[in-house]
């Protein structure tokens, strides 16, 4: 992230999170147990979804119960991709082939996402945290409510500094925006502060991340949010539990 860019702080209380909660969860925790924190991570071909996903497993693998999924269309070249790195144990990672558009599987018919979540969890046991991995889409790419807690959205400089004034759900919405390849905007031409500026325009008090995954192998600002967000959650089920 470049120093003169400001964000906000992940760890704030003040940051409002405005979506509603799930509502009916066709997949509940058992009972007397607490249902993993379900994260969705979207954004155009080539933005470094699968990158922020590497960077997160790097970071929470062997401190959570972790598990990924991942949907391509016709292929598991993204969770084959995270395999090879070694960033996670190959048996907590899951591909789901969508055969159609991307945002179908984690919007409009999550059935086979929830699958993989269960698959994983009855494989490997309870679970903390769930990364679920949109295939590549455009900035209308939304998850189902029913199927994450929480999403966030990457883009990329190399799309020019216009994406985040652009708008669109993905952009607007997500509850954390994150903007990758920040060493690239000399080389693009991307000015940071109107990508800054325009993000805060369209996203108001939502949070926005200026990151290099290529230089942050461990998504260090991503994370904090992430530790921010499964404290809310942890402290949501002992509330519901009381």
């Amino acid at each position: 992230m470049r120093p003169d860019i400001p964000v906000a702080d992940p760890h704030d209380e003040s940051v409002p999170h405005t979506h509603p909660e799930p509502g009916t969860d066709p997949h509940p925790a058992l009972p007397g147990t607490t249902r993993a924190l379900r994260i969705g991570i979207g954004g155009p071909v080539g933005s470094g979804k699968t990158a922020l996903v590497a960077a997160l497993c790097r970071t929470f693998a062997g401190r959570l119960r972790l598990g990924v999924v991942t949907n391509d269309i016709y292929t598991t070249e993204d969770a084959d991709f995270l395999k090879r790195a070694g960033v996670l144990d190959p048996t907590r990672i899951r591909a789901v082939e969508t055969g159609c558009c991307p945002h179908t599987a984690i919007r409009d018919d999550i059935g086979a996402n929830l699958d993989a979540i269960d698959d994983l969890g009855s494989a490997v046991g309870p679970l903390d945290l769930v990364l679920v991995e949109s295939g590549g889409d455009n900035l209308t790419a939304t998850f189902s409510r029913g199927l994450v807690d929480r999403q966030i959205f990457v883009v990329d400089v190399a799309g020019g500094d216009k994406v985040p004034r652009k708008g669109g759900p993905g952009v607007t919405a997500a509850d954390l925006l994150v903007i990758n390849k920040v060493d690239l905007a000399p080389l693009v031409g991307a000015d940071l502060a109107v990508m800054d500026r325009d993000a805060r325009a369209r996203r108001g008090d939502l949070p926005t991340v200026f990151l290099s995954i290529a230089r942050d192998d461990g998504a260090a600002e991503v994370a904090a949010w992430v530790r921010h967000e499964l404290a809310h959650h942890a402290g949501r089920a002992g509330a519901g539990s009381g």
